[in-house]
């Protein structure tokens, strides 16, 4: 399958594909500390394709990775909506405290952020990471 990026490791800007390309979709007060992306051709609950986190070096937008298969699952809830996203390790630091710690961070976030723009209130919810090889 193939995963491309939407938004590089270290970037305060979260993107989203559109035909147009890649346009800002919004800017988050915590730095993403991991790559952020989705797997071509597939659809998720929420309607889009479905959510990956690659671990490892930055990756430029746009990029892609060619991978059989995952190396765990982030439980989330977005939106009122299940919106797991798989998880793919490469290389390098790996800290499930600092994953969750940082899953917590964005639940809240994003809750602020649906009340703030979209004026409503909804769940957004971290639920834990489920580190296991999937096939």
């Amino acid at each position: 399958m193939k995963i491309i990026i939407e938004t590089p490791k270290y970037s305060f800007s979260k993107y989203q594909k559109t035909e147009k390309g890649y346009e800002r979709a919004f800017f988050s007060p915590l730095p993403t500390i991991f790559n952020y992306g989705f797997i071509e051709g597939t659809k998720g609950p929420d309607g889009m394709e479905e959510d990956v986190v690659v671990l490892g070096p930055r990756m430029s937008r746009g990029g892609t990775l060619e991978r059989e298969g995952f190396d765990g699952i982030v439980r989330f809830l977005d939106n009122s909506v299940r919106d797991d996203k798989k998880l793919v390790y490469i290389s390098g630091f790996c800290s499930p405290v600092l994953l969750a710690f940082y899953f917590r961070l964005y639940a809240l976030f994003k809750t602020f952020l649906y009340a703030l723009h979209e004026g409503k209130i909804t769940r957004c919810r971290f639920e834990g990471i489920v580190f296991e090889k999937l096939h």
